[in-house]
């Protein structure tokens, strides 16, 4: 009995020790956690709708704003020449401080007489319909006017902001706190400023969760670029000017929400665009680093995939997009 009764606390020890090797093998070599078949199944969907996919470009993105998922990506952290992709960063800048109704005087003219897109100085403007014909005509005249229109705005806001450059100060400043680590500015218009050196640089990525934002908390500042054109008249009623959109493939794009065109010796041929995959289903699609043409050619294909991989997806997602912008994005496929 005596020997029994020894054994018993022995035994116990030895059983509590087995079960902590068990706890400890379980811990270091976890069982996997098995995907919701409904993921699997939408990755699968996107990866094979995009499957026969050709590009010009270096980098591009396909992201689903309703979702929160990259159906397509190529390159997207490489940090890349971004061109007139500035001007809207630009345009919120500027927004940040002038409201659309504010007037700027031009202090110079855009273009020589008789030129079809053009700012003739001494006429007066509202602010937003320099910045529509900035965005759409992709004027870099216009966006050194802007820039310099709002400087001493953005310098009274903010303090820190240096002397003539606070503009471009607040372009970085809204990639800073976007979340933009591979994204900066060095002018307002984007354009290069040396045979090295760009006016701005960032990432396909960058650029989808800018023009995210963009669409989704700012879209009256950017609702125009999705126009085939505009004629715009200044506040002094003289020298009304046509505006022709630069992005080719504007009529190309059903449900077309926004999109900017930018080109550069440095930077190739960009195009970066908002536009609805179907009923209240907002997508962005970027293309860095193509050429003049092949461009809208990128543009297109991937917004036609995109719209192939929605027709697809069985699972059916929530009808409200989310801030995206300040939760960055879950990739589905590489």
């Amino acid at each position: 009995m005596t020997l029994r009764n020894n054994l018993i606390p022995f035994a116990a020890f030895f059983l509590l020790f087995l079960v902590a090797i068990a706890v400890i093998i379980e811990h270091e070599n976890p069982r996997p956690i098995a995907e919701p078949q409904s993921q699997i199944a939408s990755a699968a969907v996107a990866q094979d709708a995009f499957s026969g996919l050709s590009l010009a470009g270096k980098a591009a993105i396909v992201i689903d704003l309703q979702n929160d998922n990259v159906l397509y990506a190529l390159n997207q952290d490489v940090q890349l020449p971004l061109a007139s992709l500035s001007k809207v960063p630009l345009a919120l800048a500027v927004r940040d401080v002038l409201s659309a109704d504010a007037i700027i005087t031009i202090p110079r003219d855009t273009a020589p007489n008789g030129s079809r897109e053009r700012l003739a100085k001494g006429d007066r403007w509202r602010v937003q319909d320099i910045i529509d014909f900035t965005l759409v005509s992709s004027s870099n005249e216009g966006a050194e006017i802007l820039a310099g229109a709002a400087d001493d705005s953005i310098r009274s806001k903010y303090p820190d902001a240096p002397e003539h450059s606070a503009t471009i100060w607040r372009m970085n400043a809204f990639a800073e706190q976007l979340g933009l680590n591979r994204t900066y500015f060095l002018n307002a218009s984007g354009l290069d400023i040396s045979p090295t050196l760009s006016g701005a640089y960032g990432s396909a990525r960058d650029i989808a969760i800018l023009f995210a934002y963009a669409a989704t908390e700012h879209l009256p500042v950017f609702g125009r670029t999705a126009d085939d054109g505009l004629l715009l008249t200044p506040v002094n009623g003289l020298n009304s000017t046509k505006v022709f959109n630069t992005n080719e493939a504007q009529g190309q794009i059903p449900g077309l929400i926004m999109g900017k065109t930018g080109i550069t010796d440095l930077a190739g041929g960009n195009l970066a665009v908002v536009f609805d995959a179907g009923l209240s289903r907002p997508f962005v699609a970027v293309v860095l680093g193509s050429t003049r043409e092949g461009r809208f050619s990128d543009i297109r294909q991937l917004v036609s995939y995109a719209r192939v991989a929605v027709a697809q997806q069985k699972e059916t997602f929530a009808a409200k997009p989310r801030n995206l912008y300040s939760q960055g994005f879950s990739e589905e496929v590489q």
